[in-house]
């Protein structure tokens, strides 16, 4: 039952970073996350995303596929709960491209991961065929440093 519960709440997605000169076509989105909990074998993530709160519970990584729970939560508990979690929060701006009938969201980081810009694509099963846009570099999926969760201890600004 547990992995029939896996498979139902399955995210297959794909990361790249984007390449210098891409353009938003959009206002975009402001993001503030901070994780609960971040070992590998569960994140547990808290995000205000415009004016609504989110608690996302993720399982490890699994290639490109990984368990994810995701559920609303009041505003002012969300506020409250992101000053309990990891410090510094990521902090973003996403926009959402459409390309190739696959929407992609490209996220623009500020405060400690200022410069980072990628994007990423969520796919119906781990070997769907889409095309990449011009602007897509190279593929990051694997790659931990790049995952939201690491960001926090290891921010951008420091890798250079």
């Amino acid at each position: 039952m547990a992995e029939r519960m896996m498979d139902m709440a399955a995210e297959i997605e794909r990361k790249f970073l984007v390449k210098e000169g891409w353009q938003p076509q959009t206002e975009g989105m402001r993001i503030a996350q901070g994780y609960l909990s971040s070992v590998p074998e569960r994140t547990v993530r808290v995000r205000i995303k415009g004016e609504k709160g989110f608690l996302t519970v993720k399982g490890r990584n699994e290639g490109t596929r990984r368990a994810e729970f995701e559920y609303e939560i009041p505003l002012l508990d969300a506020e409250a709960m992101l000053a309990l979690c990891e410090q510094p929060l990521i902090e973003k701006r996403r926009f959402l491209e459409s390309y190739g009938g696959f929407t992609w969201e490209v996220d623009v980081f500020a405060g400690a991961n200022e410069g980072l810009v990628v994007a990423e694509i969520e796919l119906p099963t781990e070997d769907a065929a889409f095309i990449k846009p011009h602007w897509i570099g190279a593929e990051v999926s694997g790659d931990v440093r790049y995952y939201n969760s690491s960001l926090i201890h290891h921010p951008y600004r420091e890798w250079k």
